[in-house]
């Protein structure tokens, strides 16, 4: 047996339960890159038309010649396969990426999922492809240290806490959130990717403010940011 064990047991090991009991060891990966220096997003509509790839094209609000475009695909080949033949191609060939807002990340459960199926990816498809939630701020995060040695129940309590808040806003349709995991996909090593989707902007921000104020923002985390912040340009047709 190697240092890492068997085959099998490595198996067993990456595979999520959803409280069904299901077992599921396919994921959704999405990746946001962003790119400067575009005068004209008509020529990337079309070219994204053309692909016939999974994707949502955002107009960056902070930079007028900005544009974000998020690829989803459950093969992460297809990032250094189809997206990256259409980024290196015309009309995206021509732009500036802005590495340090890319970020990648997969779908994951926390074992209380009761469809796997719905939580891993049709929700998270259904939510960024929704064109009544044009809006989006993606950003990433990184825990301390200090959180991964705390107690399970205590690490559930704090993050319960998160979680109520996002459902409630999610509930008043307010704002809806993709969470993805970063571990290892990360170039500053981050721990998740978070997509916060909604009809307006100011739920969104207000959202992110009162998070601040829970146990795990403002005492377990160690990085937070940097913020993209984005209103949909175009969209793929939308998942069920």
């Amino acid at each position: 047996m190697s240092a890492h064990g068997s085959g099998s047991e490595f198996k067993a090991d990456v595979r999520e339960h959803g409280a069904g009991g299901q077992v599921s060891e396919r994921r959704l990966f999405m990746q946001l890159q962003v790119f400067g220096g575009c005068a004209d997003r008509k020529p990337l509509v079309a070219a994204l038309e053309r692909s016939r790839l999974e994707a949502v094209l955002y107009d960056d609000v902070n930079d007028p010649r900005g544009v974000g475009l998020l690829a989803m695909s459950e093969d992460p080949a297809a990032f250094v396969g189809a997206y990256r033949d259409l980024f290196n191609a015309e009309p995206f060939a021509a732009l500036t990426l802005r590495g340090e807002l890319t970020m990648l990340g997969r779908t994951y459960t926390s074992g209380f999922e009761q469809d796997l199926d719905e939580w891993l990816f049709r929700r998270p498809r259904r939510t960024v492809l929704n064109p009544a939630w044009p809006w989006a701020i993606w950003y990433p995060l990184r825990r301390t240290g200090a959180f991964g040695r705390l107690a399970p129940k205590e690490q559930g309590e704090i993050i319960r806490e998160h979680s109520i808040l996002g459902r409630a806003y999610g509930d008043a349709d307010l704002a809806h959130d993709v969470r993805l995991a970063c571990h290892g996909l990360d170039v500053h090593d981050n721990d998740f990717v978070i997509g916060l989707i909604g009809r307006e902007l100011h739920p969104l921000s207000h959202l992110v403010q009162t998070m601040r104020k829970t146990i795990q923002t403002a005492q377990y985390l160690q990085t937070l940011g940097p913020f993209f912040v984005g209103h949909v340009r175009w969209q793929s047709a939308g998942a069920r």
